[in-house]
């Protein structure tokens, strides 16, 4: 806690991310590179066949819209409970991301879907929850920019985001409470098959390292344009 306490100085944050942005956006593009590279290799699937490569793309952007998420309601406690000065600016610069990554999860879903289930989309207890979690994403952006008053926009929206965090743990094991179309974990039961593990795992890396990348430079953003209102602002002073 004091380490995120001690970075909440947007100052002393700008410092730390300029020197830690390089690493992680050449790693996402490393990553994405090899990723890919090992997405191309990989042999068909004996059921799915080369639709199964879908599944590469599919399944981190899923993982990540989740991630997404889960880290705007953290940000989002932290701002309502310890009123860390940063958070607001870091939950709302997660929001876009995060709906980018549902929005993909949502359409190579669909894509996979067409030639394995007959349909593009079927009303499935994970696909209708993560849907849902498109349309949080969409809220919770709407509702920043209704509100002109900003401290009332973050806490309104923070209240938002922890509300909807309890459709985290639906999507994740909606497949284990409901009887669903959807496949459940594959990845720590075993039952991916072990020539598809790496891709998955590389590309699962990029997207992490992509998000975190492009969420940094989104916060970078973000205080950027505060200072120069700031500026502007004293100087009509």
């Amino acid at each position: 806690m004091q380490f995120l306490f001690r970075y909440a100085n947007p100052h002393n944050f700008m410092r730390l991310s300029g020197a830690v942005l390089p690493f992680t956006a050449i790693g996402a593009a490393l990553a994405l590179t090899a990723g890919l590279y090992f997405v191309f290799s990989v042999p068909p699937d004996y059921q799915q066949g080369t639709t199964v490569k879908i599944l590469f793309i599919h399944v981190p952007a899923a993982i990540m819209a989740m991630v997404a998420y889960s880290s705007i309601a953290v940000c989002s406690l932290l701002s309502l409970v310890w009123r860390h000065p940063l958070s607001d600016t870091a939950a709302r610069a997660a929001a876009p991301l995060g709906a980018m990554f549902t929005a993909m999860g949502l359409i190579t879903g669909a894509l996979w879907g067409k030639p394995m289930w007959g349909a593009y989309w079927v009303w499935d207890a994970r696909l209708t929850s993560f849907l849902l979690l498109l349309f949080i994403y969409l809220g919770y952006m709407a509702l920043w920019n209704a509100i002109e008053d900003e401290i009332k926009a973050a806490r309104a929206a923070a209240i938002l985001a922890l509300v909807g965090a309890v459709n985290i743990p639906i999507i994740k094991f909606s497949v284990e409470w409901w009887n669903t179309l959807h496949q459940g974990e594959t990845i720590t039961t075993g039952k991916l098959a072990a020539v598809y593990v790496p891709a998955l795992l590389t590309m699962m890396l990029a997207y992490f390292l992509l998000f975190l990348s492009l969420w940094t430079i989104g916060i970078r953003t973000a205080i950027v344009e505060r200072r120069a209102r700031n500026l502007m602002k004293g100087a009509s002073q």
